[in-house]
C-alpha cells in the first residue's frame, strides 16, 4: 500500500465505511497517514432498529451517530465529520452546492487520496449522489493538483461496464479491526454478524474473501 499524505474518506451514511473499506484505512493509519472522514447523514431513515428492536424511529439517529463514532474509534479515525444532511435525501441536494463543499473539504485538508463511492455503480442513490459531487469537485480542480480518487463499487453490472478493480488490498492482518467495525453498527448489522461468525468459522471461501480483501477503482477524469 502506497504511503499517503492524507486520506479523506466520503460516505453519505454510518455503516458505509465498514464492510469495503474499514480494512484499507485501518492499515493506512498504522502506517502514519492521517485519516478524515466525512459522512454526510446519520442514517435516521435507516429501517433496521436492532433485533429485538432497541430503537424507534426518533432515537435512531442518536443511536447510529454513537456507532459510528464507536466504529471511527475502532478504525483509529480522530478526525470524523457529521455534515448534518438528511438520509435519503442526498440525491436531491443542488449538485453544485453539494459539490462545493467537497470542495471546501478537500481545499482544508489537501488530500493525496480521496475514497468515495462510484457514481452510478454504488447501487443506493445517496450512494450515487455523494461520490458524483465528490468527482465534481475533484474534476474542478487543476489536474496537477488532483488527489487520486479510489472508489468503492458493487453494482451487480460494475465490473462488466467499468471493468476489473484495479486496486485490491489485503487486509487480513487488520481483519479483527474489519470485523469489530461491522459489529460497532449493532442496529443494521446485529442478525448479519451472527450468520458471518458462523460462516468465518467454518473459512467459507466467499466470506473469506470480502472480509479479506478491499478492492478498488481509480477514477480516471
Amino acid at each position: 500500500m502506497e504511503k499517503e499524505r492524507q486520506v479523506l474518506v466520503v460516505f453519505p451514511h454510518p455503516d458505509d465505511e465498514a464492510f469495503g473499506v474499514s480494512g484499507t484505512l485501518a492499515l493506512h493509519i498504522k502506517n502514519g497517514t492521517p485519516v478524515t472522514y466525512a459522512c454526510l447523514t446519520l442514517g435516521e431513515m435507516g429501517r433496521n432498529m436492532g433485533n429485538p428492536p432497541f430503537a424507534t424511529r426518533e432515537s435512531l439517529p442518536y443511536i447510529r451517530r454513537k456507532e459510528l463514532q464507536d466504529a471511527a474509534n475502532v478504525i483509529g479515525i480522530k478526525d470524523l465529520r457529521m455534515l448534518g444532511y438528511r438520509d435519503k435525501t442526498v440525491e436531491f441536494e443542488q449538485e453544485t452546492a453539494l459539490a462545493n463543499h467537497m470542495s471546501e473539504l478537500i481545499d482544508e485538508l489537501n488530500p493525496s487520496l480521496i475514497i468515495t463511492f462510484y457514481p452510478g455503480y454504488a447501487v443506493h442513490p445517496d450512494h450515487d449522489a455523494t461520490g458524483a459531487a465528490v468527482i465534481k469537485a475533484v474534476e474542478n480542480m487543476p489536474a496537477e493538483q488532483r488527489p487520486k480518487v479510489h472508489c468503492v463499487a458493487f453494482s451487480n453490472n460494475c465490473e462488466e461496464e467499468i471493468g476489473q478493480a484495479d486496486t485490491v488490498h489485503d487486509v487480513s492482518t487488520v481483519a479483527d479491526i474489519k470485523i469489530a467495525t461491522i459489529k460497532a453498527h449493532i442496529s443494521q448489522t446485529q442478525l448479519m454478524v451472527k450468520e458471518m461468525e458462523e460462516q468465518l468459522q467454518n473459512s467459507e471461501p466467499q466470506v473469506m474473501a470480502r472480509i479479506n480483501n478491499e478492492r478498488f477503482w481509480t477514477y480516471t477524469f
